[in-house]
């Protein structure tokens, strides 16, 4: 199933991070709201509850993940190296610039806490879900879905954030409990046992495939390579998970596309940024990262122009993947990786060289030669994560891994140097987002745990 959702019939769900945000319901006259955005116990046991809320959550998921200029995939891509801000506002350039502090307002907010939104409504949702269903292979289905697309914005805490981000709660009865905060390791644990619930749950191979492939990814920022390979392994190449925008609503449009292809947007294409940074945008165009050049396009400074314009989303209601086989297979060349023979790169190299013949409609040009180093292997691999998973929210995730897993350096990783969107900026050394100073309102919460790739 993918995720689609309509105005008329998703609703917000319950859940948020400094309270707990509930749906919407009317008194018996239709101009008088006896208790606003407050839905009724008898609703909320009830099946049609039930869905309203699952509906709800996925809607924030999108929204928190791809729906917002400010949401998951536009930030993270902007402390990477995939997308830069051509913005006015320090919220955003900060981000990109590797200079977060706590005290930061707008997008840092807005995207810390839509996440949560979506995590608890999903929690909310998977126990009303599992508390008035029937036990139908359907119902279990859905079940599983809620489970694995709550796992994966568990296991985007984890990529993106410092560790000792609270996961806070709503009780069964309505009351909010603040979280402790977690590890990224705990996070990420988190994350795999929602996975395992999912696939648990599946009788269908939709849900399951999900499940897999996002238990292949937490496993992979675990370092636990072979067992990565092992989740996925079942998965078709041919699979995707996709998640749909409309253009009804502001809400329910791709933010990506609002974020960088409108003239005077806030997000412009990065290339080579900060000396490390990837040439995403070749000449001719590579395929899996379509763009046009422009003369005229203008950032929201005003100073920056003639900027690129990105190809993978050009519309408001473009359609944005989750999750697909071609990750599954690239996890799998990873995890062959790590045996460090020449037999062991070259498999890799052959591996790539298929998904360059198969991935897409039209074959890419295979990859030269195979690297005889271990260095130059992963730096292949690596590349070609970024190419294929381009504007999918991956790329902040695998520079921490980097960092983390491959003992580079985060100044040989990252962009670093002079920022050549704002003159006289240089390049701090974050390698996450920070976690916003409104988290203080939780008494366990104190600040980050550390800020360790």
């Amino acid at each position: 199933m993918n995720f689609y959702y309509s105005a008329r019939r998703a609703l917000r769900p319950v859940g948020a991070l400094a309270a707990a945000v509930a749906l919407a319901s009317c008194s018996k006259d239709i101009l008088t709201v006896a208790t606003p955005d407050v839905l009724s116990a008898s609703v909320l046991n009830s099946s049609l509850g039930a869905t309203t809320m699952r509906n709800g959550a996925y809607q924030d998921f999108v929204v928190a993940f791809s729906g917002s200029i400010d949401g998951y995939l536009v930030s993270t891509e902007n402390m990477g190296d995939a997308i830069k801000t051509v913005d006015t506002f320090a919220d955003r350039y900060f981000t990109n610039e590797r200079r977060q502090n706590e005290n930061m307002r707008g997008a840092a907010v807005t995207m810390y806490n839509a996440m949560h939104l979506a995590r608890t409504g999903l929690t909310t949702s998977i126990v009303a879900w599992a508390r008035v269903k029937p036990a139908t292979a359907a119902a279990k289905d859905s079940l599983a879905e809620m489970y694995a697309v709550r796992g994966f914005m568990e296991d985007f805490f984890a990529e993106a954030y410092c560790s000792g981000v609270p996961f806070s709660s709503v009780a069964a009865d309505g009351s909010f409990v603040y979280g402790q905060p977690l590890t990224t390791t705990q996070m990420l644990t988190t994350a795999a046992a929602s996975f395992d619930s999912a696939t648990t749950l599946s009788t269908g191979t939709n849900p399951k495939y999900l499940a897999a492939i996002g238990k292949g990814r937490a496993l992979l920022n675990q370092g636990q390579f072979a067992a990565a390979a092992t989740a996925v392994a079942a998965v078709p190449t041919t699979y995707k998970y996709t998640l749909y925008h409309s253009v009804a609503t502001a809400r329910q449009q791709n933010g990506i596309y609002n974020a960088t292809f409108v003239n005077g947007s806030r997000y412009t294409v990065g290339t080579s940024e900060g000396t490390n940074g990837l040439n995403y945008l070749t000449t001719p165009a590579d395929p899996r990262v379509p763009w046009t050049a422009s003369t005229t396009r203008t950032g929201f400074d005003g100073t920056n122009r003639g900027l690129p314009i990105e190809g993978k989303y050009p519309a408001q209601n473009s359609p944005v993947i989750l999750a697909d086989g071609i990750e599954a297979r690239l996890i799998e060349a990873e995890a062959k990786l790590q045996g460090g023979t020449q037999a062991d790169r070259d498999s890799v190299f052959a591996r790539l060289n298929v998904l360059r013949a198969t991935g897409l409609a039209s074959a890419i040009t295979p990859l030269a030669a195979s690297p005889t180093t271990q260095p130059a292997a992963v730096d292949m691999l690596f590349k070609e994560r970024a190419l294929w998973l381009w504007l999918t929210g991956h790329r902040l995730g695998d520079l921490r891994r980097l960092v983390r897993q491959y003992g580079r350096d985060a100044e040989t990783v990252f962009p670093t140097g002079a920022v050549d969107v704002r003159v006289g900026i240089t390049y701090g050394t974050d390698v996450n987002m920070i976690i916003p100073v409104t988290e203080k309102n939780n008494p366990n919460f104190t600040g980050c745990i550390d800020r360790k790739a």
